[in-house]
């Protein structure tokens, strides 16, 4: 948990107020994670992992007609630190976006 707020505290698109208020808190609960985080993919090299997944948006959980949104984590495993985590698809991407808080929160 610690490397996850070392992360939102150090990157500049999560600390906008929208995300740092309701949309961080909505986002970051247990149960949004497990409901809006589709497929995962693993991948290592080196020290990196590197995490794709699909991510619903919390409003179309349960619509899997919906399209989703793909998301990437990075973590550096030897010094347990997240590299990046961002999201593919969405408008608010470049911002810093819900959809990769929930991926973050949800690994």
């Amino acid at each position: 948990m610690f490397a996850v707020l070392e992360f939102l505290k150090d990157d500049d698109r999560f600390n906008a107020p929208e995300i740092r208020c309701a949309k961080a808190s909505l986002n970051c609960r247990e149960s949004y994670g497990d409901a809006a985080v589709g497929y995962v993919q693993v991948k290592r090299e080196g020290d990196l992992c590197i995490v794709k997944c699909r991510v619903c948006p919390e409003h179309r959980v349960r619509s899997k007609a919906y399209s989703t949104t793909y998301s990437t984590l990075i973590i550096n495993e030897a010094t347990e630190k997240i590299i990046d985590v961002q999201c593919h698809d969405c408008a608010a991407a470049t911002g810093g976006c819900k959809h990769a808080l929930a991926v973050l929160m949800w690994v």
